[in-house]
């Protein structure tokens, strides 16, 4: 949607703009109902299905259920948060989101202890808490987008797009649906990955968490200028300005090596005290930091393959792009680890990571020099 949305603020149809967020909104919310009274009525079926153990299944269950039933609202927020972007507001989602992680870690530890007289909730505190923080903090976006006049703000000429609009679903469905496929096909890898590090015993499941606990925030400005080459993408060809596309590539590619070139170094400077932040035992640490020094580099392989991907993404062209992602995660990543593991044991597992970087950056640069560059581009909306 977000794409969708940048492609109509850039050519200037703010109703347009509406009418995408209005069918977003429309079947998320429609998805959240369905979610919230299947789950809400079948939660414990569900989670004894899943295996869970009969001595937790009360408090289990009255958890999810809390968050299943929750789930329109929690749709509504997330969507309204990644739609802004598309209209180059990034500022307000940070808000939004800070707000809502810091009545998080406040609330939770209130409803678990029953300070100032709150209910002593248990279990149920962490669910209660993330409904009580994403409805404060939506409740807050709602106001500061009427505040800043934003094309996006709750109200009438809003309200009169909020239906389907069978047209821009199937563009929304277009783009959104293989890149839901590429994050299935991610976890489905990682919990394979995992699969091979328990097999080298609980010191390696240590530093298998710890190592991606450091990764992940190491690929956050990766991820970050990723959108951000999609979404300007997006907003050039809105506007019919194609030859910034280019220039918009190669700022991400240089922002990439500078930003997550940094945290990389840094990563490796600082990395046994970053592990230590994560593990207590000695010879878990050093297994740690020898695992992160094996793949940290590849990070900014991958953001560079992202910006890539990104900006091919932005003018609707998402089959390819996330095919090639998704052949490097299925057919490199995941085989080259298996193989590496049988001749060098733990530490070929974290091998994978670097060669499928590298296929998937090799992969991208053609297809975008060879392929997308030469083919026409128009808007979607």
């Amino acid at each position: 949607a977000s794409v969708l949305i940048g492609q109509a603020w850039g050519a200037g149809k703010v109703e347009r703009v509406r009418a995408v967020a209005g069918t977003t909104l429309a079947v998320g919310l429609a998805f959240g109902l369905v979610v919230a009274v299947l789950g809400g009525s079948f939660t414990g079926t569900m989670l004894r299905a899943l295996g869970t153990p009969s001595d937790i299944l009360p408090d289990a269950t009255q958890y999810a259920r809390i968050i299943l039933v929750a789930m329109p609202g929690l749709f509504v927020f997330l969507l309204a948060t990644a739609m802004l972007r598309g209209v180059g507001d990034t500022v307000t989602p940070l808000y939004t989101l800070l707000i809502s992680a810091g009545i998080g870690l406040v609330l939770t530890p209130a409803l678990i202890r029953g300070w100032a007289g709150l209910p002593q909730l248990g279990v149920a505190s962490g669910a209660a808490a993330t409904v009580v923080s994403f409805v404060v903090a939506t409740t807050w976006l709602g106001w500061r987008l009427r505040r800043l006049h934003s094309p996006l703000a709750p109200g009438r000429a809003l309200a009169a797009h909020l239906r389907i609009d069978w047209g821009l679903l199937r563009g929304v469905l277009r783009v959104g649906v293989p890149t839901g496929v590429q994050l299935i096909v991610v976890s489905l890898a990682e919990i394979a990955l995992l699969g091979l590090v328990n097999g080298y015993g609980s010191q390696a499941t240590a530093a298998y968490g710890a190592v991606n606990q450091v990764v992940a925030y190491v690929q956050f400005p990766a991820i970050s200028i990723a959108i951000t080459t999609s979404i300007l993408g997006a907003q050039a060809i809105g506007a019919g300005r194609l030859h910034t596309l280019g220039s918009i590539v190669r700022t991400a590619l240089w922002m990439n090596v500078v930003l997550t070139g940094t945290l990389v170094l840094l990563g490796y400077l600082f990395s046994r005290a970053l592990m230590g932040l994560f593990i207590t035992d000695p010879d878990v640490i050093e297994v740690a930091q020898e695992l992160l020094h094996i793949m940290l580099w590849s990070t900014v392989i991958f953001g560079m393959a992202s910006a890539l991907s990104g900006m091919m993404r932005a003018s609707g062209s998402v089959l390819v792009p996330t095919g090639i992602a998704i052949a490097c995660i299925a057919l490199v990543e995941l085989p080259a680890a298996w193989l590496f593991s049988q001749h060098v044991g733990l530490r070929g597992v974290w091998m994978g990571y670097p060669v499928a970087f590298a296929a998937m950056l090799l992969l991208q640069a053609t297809y975008y020099r060879k392929v997308w560059r030469h083919q026409p581009i128009r808007r979607l909306v």
